[in-house]
């Protein structure tokens, strides 16, 4: 078998951004998963204008305005006492939009694009990265009931929070702490008398600083859910599933669900933040990105946008290592350089604001009356999160 330019694992929103970007660019891209497409993925399904942006960069501008996703284009937030802000998200200079959309749907169009763009698509479950002399060259995967071994120039991992390469190549004593992991449960709700075009998170005792959402996808439909900190999940008495049903008794949650509330597809995930600021990201011949580098944000939960941000940088950082024909960490060193130039400030103080909250619950209140009282201090707020 011939040795490809990449060999990435993982085909969701990092994964799939990763083999879109370097195709584009003229590699040689081959991009695995255990699963065929389209599937579903354990996600909150909030889609920030952000990554719409990026992706609009790399060719799926007329795929993504063209598919129906539903966008959102407010968000209210509720706090510990009943206070509500309601706030309108601001237009993107590029027309991108803000959406929520299962990933049944999401990833399914960005791995076809990789595909359109001139990766190679093939499902197989990567059993380990092969490493000669210190270097990653390759993967070994179970592909059509067999075990063999595929060669590149660079692996990308790419494969979640519980990849297989970020075990195999990060030391035990270099991975992410409990205080920098999250767990969370998500559901599928039909009956929910809506909010048109609103996302809802629901902060309130018992949960903080984690939060309980509402996110629409039209129609009545909504995925709905919860999610906290590993640490403080471990001293709860109840389960999630009992955690999301308190939520849904609660009386501004209740009365919209006609007919009590029948959910479908519960699932729970768990999360990597990305406010452990040890943790390595690239190796001789490897690079990690999204979820199974840990990029996600402490306060929001969110991973999509940086996953694609990641993505992005992947692809340009192995671009010009192939080129110098040098893909030593020490040549792949600006990837990281890069993304905690673009993630790490807004992590950190995600980060920061997410521990004072569990510390002091009072803050959610204080601050949502402030963003109430004064629009500029909300937005100022809301663009830093």
């Amino acid at each position: 078998m011939k040795e490809r330019d990449v060999i990435v694992v993982g085909a969701g929103p990092a994964g799939a951004t990763t083999a879109m970007a370097l195709a584009r660019k003229g590699r040689d891209v081959l991009l695995l998963d255990r699963q065929d497409f389209p599937r579903d993925k354990t996600c909150g399904d909030a889609v920030p204008a952000g990554a719409i942006e990026l992706l609009y960069g790399l060719g799926m501008r007329e795929k993504i305005d063209s598919a129906g996703f539903y966008p959102v284009r407010k968000l209210l937030i509720s706090s510990l006492k009943g206070y509500v802000l309601e706030a309108d998200f601001r237009e993107s200079p590029s027309g991108a939009e803000s959406y929520v959309i299962p990933r049944l749907q999401f990833d399914v169009a960005l791995q076809q694009h990789a595909v359109d763009s001139g990766a190679e698509f093939a499902r197989a479950q990567v059993k380990e990265p092969i490493v000669e002399d210190g270097r990653v060259v390759g993967v070994r995967a179970r592909r059509n009931g067999k075990l063999e071994e595929i060669r590149a120039n660079m692996v990308v991992g790419a494969d979640g929070a519980t990849s297989v390469i970020t075990r195999a190549l990060r030391p035990e004593n270099n991975r992410h702490l409990d205080k920098h992991r999250a767990v969370a449960l998500r559901a599928y709700v039909e009956d929910l008398e809506e909010l048109p075009h609103q996302i809802e998170f629901y902060l309130y005792k018992g949960i903080v600083p984690g939060y309980a959402w509402i996110f629409p996808i039209g129609e009545g439909k909504a995925n709905i859910g919860l999610g906290m900190r590993l640490d403080i999940f471990r001293r709860q008495k109840r389960s999630l599933e009992e955690m999301l049903g308190v939520f849904m008794e609660m009386p501004a949650v209740k009365k919209r669900l006609k007919h009590g509330g029948q959910l479908r597809d519960v699932a729970t995930w768990s999360l990597n933040f990305g406010s452990q600021n040890d943790l390595m990201h690239v190796y001789d011949g490897a690079i990690l990105v999204g979820d199974a580098a840990g990029f996600i944000n402490p306060l929001t939960g969110g991973g999509i946008h940086n996953s694609v941000v990641s993505g992005v940088f992947a692809a340009d950082t192995i671009d010009d290592a192939m080129t110098q024909g040098d893909v030593s960490a020490a040549a792949l060193k600006i990837y990281e350089q890069r993304c905690h130039e673009e993630m790490w400030a807004g992590m950190r103080r995600s980060y920061f604001f997410q521990r004072a909250m569990g510390q002091f619950p009072f803050i959610v209140d204080f601050l949502v009356r402030r963003m109430n009282a004064n629009s500029k201090f909300a937005e100022a707020f809301l663009t830093k999160i």
